[in-house]
């Protein structure tokens, strides 16, 4: 039975009720933590209240944490305290406690379906896993030998459930009711055997005051174990080894907060985000977290920025959560909160189909292998190349492995495995002749402390989907299959790329003339105002374009783009959308090269000129409308047209902010397809000719001009 605070608040209006502050944990389940309501809950709130109930009095309850509640009650402040807290012989130092309230101890668990492992002398010869420091460490420690097991260590429990789920390990050891409470919410494992004996809890005061607060407690507590309430208040939040899993439960709906959440995510990591056939985004992410928000009842906005943008985007408060593949790590964990996990990752070796020579990872002896920088599956090649006595080239992205296997450049290939399955459902010749090593897993993000409702909802809707089977269907269509659709064209040829995606490859190249005309004109007006300003007599006006000019020209444009797009958004308190930050830019960046093409062009007429005109009479501002810049005009002519071209290829760099311009489309098409050569030969031509075409504009213009 759970108790509002809210309910007791109440009752200490009474005046013959006498109130105490209690201080607690913010975070301890299942004794004390936030439910989906925000209040306060679990067996030591529970109890403390239905104790208070029992014995007359009120509470004035104190989450302040478990460090503070012990410095709270040690100063005064607090009049006892209630935080799932041990009773050992140097606390009895300076507190006195209840009787205990609770017994707790170490257990083992294993996965719901595993009937093989039902004692100890079952785990002979298997992996059995606990939390690193912890008693259950300690007990594993003590007793390996004697049960002949080996010992995996993992730092949280989502990192030692995972290990039960993807079966690393076949057993876990931690504290029981830790693990118990686990079960009850949906976790797919089982308790087998007793409990082993461990430090029980006790309510605690500083040591020689409140004493009736003491009596009291124990008084109730007595009460309570007589009723049966309090085996009912255990029972809430514990399951037992007899008790099975709340997998018939009902999802809990969560109250949004938000009318529309953003959720950043990357754009082309298929299966998991990428645009089909009818260029819309789906995939495994971008269908759980749809599903998820149509199950939970809260709206949500994609944008598909790319991996290292929705970090930005979520670090700089433009986004509310992330879906994209996301590892959960305990270095990522410092910066965002993340969701139960929904995807268990590992990684594969694919060969050429065809290869016979390499069926284990004793084939790969002075082999080449290929993998991606910076992934899970580089770490394993490199971890292992001395064992197995390959050696290791790496590649940016998936289809440069892809051709670099195809081509006969690399032996082997290593990659996540939902992406070679992916691959090799969409044509790409590969076979996968080892099985898969285990790797890591995916979770949904928010920013640390931010839109903790966006991540219970998300878990509820997860958790109805695995009990409903809708999550395997949404898993399979992608990992099985491939694609969600049906082909209707055949996308391994050039016509077939073209008819099915031209409408697309149309918009992107539109998106890029449009970035560059609008950004070119603006970087005229400023750079030429700057080129005029470098060569004018004012001493303060020179040095202002050249410091500009100095500031543009040393920061790479992919940072530039960075900085406006993230930074400055994130420092205004206002978000500048992708295209306007893209503009910005490329303006930023072309006016400062157009400066210096204006003062080249204005210096290239011979200084004499000016010194005649002037000895005629004629001002510094006349000279230069009538006699010196239209002669620099047809000077730097050829060098804008240079220019603009320049800007139309720097076009491909702010696709790093999630503006699909016709490069980021054509990688869009690649990560569905796979078809990296004949995407990326479509998008050259199309460059090819515009580029041609505005080049013989040029020499048109320049002819008339002089």
């Amino acid at each position: 039975m759970i108790i509002s605070f809210f309910a007791f608040s109440a009752k200490s209006a009474n005046a013959e009720e006498t109130t105490y502050k209690i201080g607690t944990d913010l975070t301890f389940a299942p004794f004390e933590f936030q439910n989906e309501n925000n209040e306060y809950v679990g067996i030591d709130i529970d109890l403390l209240h239905a104790i208070a109930e029992d014995q007359g009095f009120a509470v004035d309850l104190r989450p302040l944490g478990f460090d503070s509640s012990i410095q709270g009650v040690q100063s005064n402040q607090l009049d006892g305290m209630i935080a799932g807290m041990s009773i050992t012989d140097e606390r009895k130092q300076t507190f006195d406690f209840s009787d205990p309230y609770f017994d707790s101890g170490i257990q083992m668990a294993v996965a719901a379906d595993n009937d093989s492992i039902t004692s100890y002398e079952d785990l002979a010869g298997e992996t059995v896993g606990a939390k690193v420091g912890t008693e259950s460490a300690r007990f594993l420690e003590e007793n390996k030998e004697k049960y002949g097991y080996s010992i995996k260590n993992y730092d949280d429990a989502s990192g030692l459930y995972g290990a039960v789920r993807n079966g690393t390990v076949v057993a876990i050891f931690d504290d029981y009711p830790v693990l118990g409470y686990a079960i009850n919410n949906g976790e797919a494992m089982k308790l087998i055997g007793e409990p082993e004996a461990g430090a029980s809890y006790g309510f605690a005061v500083k040591k020689g005051q409140n004493a009736e607060l003491l009596e009291k407690f124990n008084a109730g507590l007595a009460h309570l174990k007589e009723s049966g309430e309090y085996d009912q208040i255990i029972a809430t939040y514990i399951s037992t080894a007899d008790s099975t899993t709340t997998d018939d439960s009902e999802m809990v709906k969560v109250e949004p907060k938000k009318d529309v959440y953003k959720i950043a995510s990357d754009s082309a990591f298929a299966p998991f985000e990428f645009q089909n056939e009818d260029n819309e985004y789906v995939g495994i992410d971008v269908d759980l977290l749809t599903r998820a928000a149509e199950m939970q009842g809260f709206n949500i906005e994609f944008n598909f920025i790319g991996f290292s943008g929705a970090l930005q985007a979520l670090d700089g408060n433009q986004a509310d959560g992330m879906i994209a593949g996301m590892s959960i790590t305990d270095e990522r964990k410092a910066s965002y909160d993340f969701s139960d996990s929904y995807f268990e990752s590992g990684i594969q070796l694919a060969v050429k189909e065809g290869n016979e020579d390499i069926s284990s990872y004793e084939d790969l002896d002075g082999k080449t292998v290929g993998a991606k920088v910076g992934t899970e599956s580089a770490d394993f090649l490199i971890a292992n190349e001395d064992k197995y006595g390959y050696s290791i080239k790496y590649y940016d992205a998936a289809d440069q492995l892809y051709a670099a296997v195809s081509g006969g450049q690399i032996d082997a290939m290593m990659d996540d495995y939902p992406v070679i399955g992916y691959a090799i459902a969409q044509g790409q010749k590969l076979t996968t002749p080892i099985e898969k090593e285990t790797g890591g897993q995916y979770g949904f993000a928010v920013k640390k402390g931010q839109n903790p409702e966006l991540i219970e909802m998300f878990n509820e809707a997860l958790k109805e989907m695995k009990r409903t089977g809708e999550y395997d269907q949404i898993v399979g269509k992608y990992i099985q299959d491939g694609s969600a659709t049906e082909k209707k064209v055949d996308e391994s040829t050039i016509t077939g790329l073209i008819s099915n995606n031209y409408g697309v490859l149309l918009k992107g190249l539109w998106q890029t003339l449009l970035l560059a005309l609008i950004s070119f004109a603006l970087a005229l007006v400023i750079g030429i105002i700057l080129g005029l300003f470098s060569v004018s007599p004012i001493k303060a006006l020179r040095v202002f374009a050249g410091i500009y000019v100095d500031i543009i020209r040393g920061i790479p444009m992919m940072v530039l783009a960075f900085f406006i797009f993230f930074g400055l958004s994130d420092a205004i308190g206002i978000t500048i959308p992708d295209f306007a930050a893209g503009v910005i830019t490329l303006t930023l960046n072309a006016s400062a090269y157009i400066a210096e093409i204006v003062r080249g062009g204005i210096n290239a007429v011979p200084n004499g000129q000016m010194e005649a005109s002037r000895s005629l009479g004629m001002t510094y501002t006349r000279t230069m409308q009538k006699i010196v810049l239209p002669q620099a005009v047809k000077i730097m002519i050829p060098s804008f047209v240079n220019q603009f071209v320049i800007s139309l290829k720097d076009t491909t760099i702010i696709s790093v902010i999630g503006v699909v311009e016709l490069l980021q489309t054509g990688k869009i098409i690649v990560a569905r397809t796979t078809q990296s050569t004949y995407v990326y030969l479509i998008i050259a031509v199309m460059y090819l000719v515009v580029i041609t075409a505005l080049t013989k504009l040029a020499k048109v213009l320049e002819k008339k001009v002089k």
